[in-house]
């Protein structure tokens, strides 16, 4: 009854229920990790391009307090997405170039 073959046997074969278990835990992880790659990926593709300009409104958002690029690094917290033309307008009209990423030379207007 006390047999060291089959008490061997059996410790080998809860082993293997053990890596099986194992196994199917890492093979979830990697389907998981997959799934959460692919969403990744589609939000990228529909993410919309960033802006090219950006104009930065004041405290009462009424006034333009400046004009910039889109590769800024310092844009502030209340630009927003500008299109060529309205960055422009808002040059001519005497809102200062961002001093960081001067969008006057970007556009080829002489500040």
């Amino acid at each position: 009854m006390n047999d060291p073959e089959s008490s061997r046997l059996a410790l080998l074969r809860s082993l293997e229920r053990v890596q099986e278990r194992d196994l199917t835990r890492t093979r979830t992880w990697i389907a998981d990790e997959e799934r959460r790659e692919a969403e990744r990926r589609v939000g990228e593709a529909r993410r919309p391009p960033a802006p090219e300009w950006l104009i930065e409104r004041g405290l009462d958002r009424t006034n333009i307090v400046a004009v910039h690029t889109s590769e800024c690094w310092d844009p502030g917290k209340r630009a927003r997405p500008a299109t060529r033309a309205q960055a422009i307008e808002a040059l001519r009209k005497q809102v200062p170039a961002c001093s960081k990423c001067r969008p006057d030379t970007a556009l080829g207007i002489e500040a």
